[in-house]
């Protein structure tokens, strides 16, 4: 009996710290022309003779900082997740791990799919807040190769799951651990976007960054807003933690260029919390659901020291979804739901 296909997707991670690796990680990545969205030729100058060569060997460097002998925190999760997919679904259905850019490849695992004659293939990428750079970058790569083949089987795709309710009681749950109430202030860190991305998803050219408040709620005009799905995502696990309004700022990290991008900059929150005499600081990632160089090094590391170089005294991170077995249940029904 034919076997129904599962592909997790996540964004990606270099094949070793290495610079070369790096590099090719980076060119991938930011010639993709869903994440830097501007011509071909100005996107290739700006990438491959500005970006990557300055960036590629800082970022090794902090690579080499979060790597283990088991690879990145991203991969080694990612599998985890693959794994514990596999075995909670079982024998009946084929799940296959890729990543958007480097390896292992969409490409390659698609054509085991293929192979494995599955009935069926969905497709999960593992953003629960849709963008355009993001989740429909994958759902292009997707469509593009398969597109190709001669018999294509049922494909579907999960769009967002950035109200997932066990997706938002593992993050829940992992903040308790960290007892919330004694902390001073409370962020929901998301990366970041430039604001032309939020833009170009408004179909009537006149809500976006144009009506007050237009990411506080979802309706049907920004129902696919990366931010307004962001703030959604922050409002249900406050709730969930009973943490009021004024306790927590939902805000956007890892800004590339000079662009305006989605604000406020968690940068510059965590700078504000410090000069309103803020001591701790506790630290959601929920548009990650693997730790990564974003979550352990950049909030637990960067903003860590910056804000005690403010007066600060502890930003404390809490960990990501991982390999949470609440989190692998939400996942299975994720995958199998229609």
């Amino acid at each position: 009996m034919s076997k129904q296909g599962i592909l997790l997707v996540n964004l990606g991670t270099p094949d070793s710290p290495s610079v070369p690796d790096v590099k090719k990680y980076l060119d991938e990545f930011l010639m993709d022309g869903r994440v830097i969205d501007i011509y071909l030729v100005g996107r290739t100058f700006l990438v491959k003779g500005a970006i990557v060569p300055f960036r590629a060997p800082k970022s090794a460097k902090l690579y080499k900082e979060i790597w283990s002998e088991k690879g990145s925190p991203l991969l080694y999760y990612s599998i985890r997740q693959k794994e514990l997919l596999q075995e909670k679904l079982g024998d009946q259905f084929q799940v296959e791990l890729a990543m958007r850019y480097q390896s292992p490849s969409i490409e390659d695992a698609l054509e085991r799919m293929k192979k494995s004659l599955v009935s069926s293939i969905k497709v999960l990428a593992l953003f629960p807040q849709y963008a355009s750079a993001s989740t429909g970058s994958v759902h292009q790569k997707v469509m593009d190769i398969v597109s190709k083949w001669q018999t294509i089987p049922p494909i579907s795709f999960v769009n967002s799951f950035h109200d997932n309710t066990g997706m938002i009681e593992t993050f829940a749950e992992n903040g308790k651990k960290h007892n919330p109430e004694s902390y001073d202030h409370i962020l929901f860190s998301f990366h970041g976007l430039p604001q032309r991305h939020l833009k170009k998803c408004d179909h009537t050219h006149q809500y976006c960054l144009q009506v007050n408040g237009c990411c506080d709620s979802l309706n049907d005009t920004n129902k696919f807003c990366y931010s307004a799905q962001s703030h959604h995502t922050a409002k249900l696990i406050a709730a969930q933690l009973g943490i009021t309004q004024e306790k927590y700022s939902v805000c956007f990290q890892s800004r590339l260029g000079k662009d305006p991008w989605v604000q406020p900059y968690t940068s510059e929150v965590i700078a504000k919390l410090a000069k309103e005499g803020k001591k701790r600081l506790l630290v959601f990632c929920p548009a990650f659901v693997a730790d990564c160089l974003e979550t352990v090094y950049e909030v637990s590391v960067e903003y860590h020291e910056e804000f005690k170089a403010l007066g600060g005294e502890h930003v404390q991170l809490v960990e990501s979804l991982n390999d949470e077995p609440k989190w692998i249940d939400a996942l299975t029904a994720l995958a199998t739901s229609c």
